[in-house]
């Protein structure tokens, strides 16, 4: 009687070349959303030093407020990315959901 194989050993999601790729994917999009935030911060700011008139004053604090959403945008990313780097949906063959 042959001795049964013992099964493959599966790696760890993060040690994958999927996970590798999509861990990159996601570090890119954090580092793109803070550079975007520091570019808002900056163009927000010089545009509050001149003249400061009712609608430059409303563009900068709105600048303001959309670096503070780039801010939270790249926080959420690095959130799913630390606690969830596979993605929140398991594929499963159609026949095993009845």
């Amino acid at each position: 009687m042959p001795t049964p194989k013992p099964k493959a050993q599966s790696r760890p999601f993060c040690f994958s070349v999927k996970g590798q790729v999509k861990m990159l994917r996601l570090v890119r999009d954090v580092i793109n959303s803070l550079v975007t935030a520091v570019f808002l911060i900056t163009v927000s700011i010089l545009a509050l030093i001149p003249k400061s008139t009712t609608y430059i004053v409303l563009g900068g604090v709105f600048g303001l407020v959309a670096s503070v959403f780039c801010m939270a945008d790249g926080a959420l990313i690095y959130r799913k990315l630390l606690f969830n780097p596979s993605g929140p949906y398991q594929k499963s063959a159609a026949h095993d959901k009845f």
